[in-house]
């Protein structure tokens, strides 16, 4: 009972700041160099802290990566492999105080999907000299694009796409089957509508 207040009491203080914040409702991409990129950026930088349990290395190439390009990432594990956090979670926890989530079906658990993803990411300021995120004010995670420090327009730009292609990356993360199955109900209509 003990440990199962406290993770009650969080859940109703994240969908609380989740749902007084104002999401950034611009388009999120969906066409496979955005996924791609944000797929790099989500291996190569949050896989520090941040595990993929229901994406496993096979399943990046079918987002077009080259096998030698999934290889360097999987090292000697096998293809099957879900993309784990590279720290380990009692490590994770006890740096941050809490274990980095998951993020295979963040864009699908979050009212708003690829948008909370990409305010949360864009979200980080400086108040009263101290860091915060506007959607999510108690995150314990660093500015990891350092928007915060960025206020020039220009200079924002590139790295706000950087955010959108991770968004994009993990939108597909969350449903990575869906355009099969997209074009699967095409071809089931076709053939109800010939019957």
């Amino acid at each position: 009972m003990k440990r199962i207040l406290p993770a009650l009491l969080a859940c109703i203080a994240f969908s609380a700041f989740g749902s007084e914040a104002k999401l950034d409702e611009s388009p999120i991409p969906s066409d496979r160099q955005s996924i791609q990129q944000g797929a790099e950026t989500v291996i190569t930088v949050c896989g520090g802290c941040h595990g993929l349990k229901y994406i496993k290395y096979n399943d990046l190439l079918t987002l077009g990566f080259d096998k030698e390009k999934v290889d360097g990432w999987r090292g000697d594990k096998p293809m099957d492999t879900p993309l784990e956090a590279q720290m380990p979670g009692d490590v994770a926890k006890a740096s941050f105080g809490v274990e980095p989530p998951d993020l295979s079906l963040m864009a699908a658990a979050r009212e708003g999907g690829g948008h909370f993803i990409y305010s949360y990411l864009t979200g980080y300021h400086m108040e009263d000299g101290k860091l915060t995120n506007s959607v999510f004010p108690v995150t314990r995670m660093p500015d990891i694009l350092g928007l915060s420090a960025i206020s020039d327009a220009q200079q924002r730009a590139p790295v706000e796409k950087t955010a959108k292609d991770i968004s994009a990356f993990l939108v597909w993360a969350s449903d990575p089957h869906a355009q099969e199955r997209k074009s699967m109900g095409y071809y089931v209509l076709a053939y109800v509508v010939l019957m």
